[in-house]
């Protein structure tokens, strides 16, 4: 038996809502990582941001989603990315 159209649109909205849940849930993770990095207190367009970010995300990709220091690449204590003062 198919699904009546109206049924198909309530299971959309609810997916949809589930959907706008995780996501808000993942981007509120993911930017309580960033505060806790520092980048809450840098200068920096949204532009140049946007590309680091797609950046890791590839090299985690790249790696399967491992998470050691080898697979990242940065060194404890290291902000990958970010510029050296001195």
């Amino acid at each position: 038996m198919k699904k009546p159209s109206r049924q198909i649109r309530d299971e959309i909205a609810r997916l949809q809502e589930q959907l706008k849940q995780a996501e808000t849930r993942e981007a509120e993770r993911i930017g309580r990582v960033a505060l806790k990095a520092g980048l809450g207190e840098i200068e920096i367009e949204e532009t140049m941001l946007l590309s680091a970010f797609e950046e890791v995300a590839s090299r985690f990709r790249k790696s399967g989603g491992r998470t050691s220091k080898a697979a990242t690449g940065v060194a404890s204590g290291a902000s990958a990315g970010a510029p050296q003062e001195g």
